[in-house]
């Protein structure tokens, strides 16, 4: 299974999402640093839109995010994280 496809489960068990989109930009970071191959699966951007998250801070949602994903996150290069409720 693709790491894409496994954070998406993931954060979609953890938080319900009423909006939840895994991205996968790691083409557009071919040769850079995490990516030196171009073969992918590196850099990812999430956008996720859950009530579950109502009364968290900025900082309180990307913890929440990185605690869920777990061992997922040392996979990965880099995530950049669109949240909201």
């Amino acid at each position: 299974m693709k790491i894409a496809d496994q954070m998406h489960d993931t954060l979609k068990k953890a938080f319900s999402p009423s909006h939840l989109d895994v991205v996968d930009e790691s083409a557009s970071h071919a040769g850079h640093a995490g990516n030196p191959s171009g073969d992918g699966e590196t850099h990812f951007h999430v956008v996720m839109r859950a009530p579950a998250m109502a009364g968290m801070s900025r900082v309180a949602r990307h913890r929440a995010v990185h605690s869920a994903l777990g061992d997922l996150v040392a996979r990965i290069h880099a995530l950049t994280l669109d949240l909201d409720v």
